[in-house]
């Protein structure tokens, strides 16, 4: 390794947290509490059209397009519109939707292969963890205790507290003030190429790329991984 690091800013979604698998499972479960399967052939013809309007709201989340209340009535609003006779699609109800998803989420479990292994590595070798978040506030808390993960981190800077999301600049900016981390020694890991690795790169820092589907790069990194437990080799 190069250059000495003494912090490590993490992401937490997708990158430690399984956060996509978990919430497969609750939205099963979603479908079944709430009946879906009467206003939709199965549940692909549900799930699908969540993801993608999920995956469309969350870039325009974080790039401060939209507010977290459009985020959560839209990603349910909009693939509860394509079930048959489903006459009742509206703002009230979506939100019971969403926070009985929520609380099916919050307890799940699941971490990417190799969370915990490389998470106590890293305690072991001294570094400072920070985990760095978009996540809600009332959720994150929650997954990181169901998935017993809360005591690896010694800050959890997320983007309710910072007043914006990453890639901002304003986010980075607060989460620095909040470790009291040297950006010449920090080093950001994550799975989303614009929010966490674009994002760090701007505010000057070193950045570890988590990239399982081999997508590819649009700028240079300090390193790319393809599944966690190459962080044993480098760090």
């Amino acid at each position: 390794m190069e250059k000495h690091y003494k912090d490590i800013f993490l992401d937490f979604d997708d990158t430690l947290y399984d956060t996509h698998g978990n919430a497969d499972i609750a939205l099963g479960e979603l479908f079944e509490d709430f009946a879906l399967y009467e206003h939709f052939n199965d549940i692909e013809d549900f799930r699908i059209p969540y993801w993608q309007t999920n995956v469309e709201l969350w870039k325009q989340y974080a790039a401060g397009e939209i507010e977290r209340h459009t985020l959560i009535v839209e990603r349910f609003r909009r693939p509860l519109s394509l079930g048959r006779g489903l006459k009742d699609v509206s703002e009230e109800f979506c939100l019971e939707v969403s926070d009985h998803f929520l609380e099916l989420c919050a307890v799940k479990p699941g971490v990417i292969e190799g969370a915990h292994e490389v998470m106590g590595h890293l305690l072991s070798r001294g570094y400072r963890l920070h985990m760095c978040s978009n996540g809600f506030r009332e959720v994150q808390y929650r997954k990181l205790k169901a998935c017993g993960m809360t005591d690896y981190f010694d800050t959890i800077v997320l983007s309710e507290d910072a007043g914006a999301n990453k890639p901002s600049a304003l986010y980075f900016d607060y989460a620095f003030r909040m470790t009291g981390a040297d950006v010449r020694h920090t080093l950001m890991i994550g799975d989303n190429f614009q929010a966490d690795i674009l994002g760090a790169k701007r505010a000057g820092m070193d950045v570890m790329w988590f990239n399982p589907h081999g997508q590819e790069a649009t700028e240079a990194v300090n390193y790319e991984i393809h599944c966690l437990r190459d962080i044993l080799q480098i760090l």
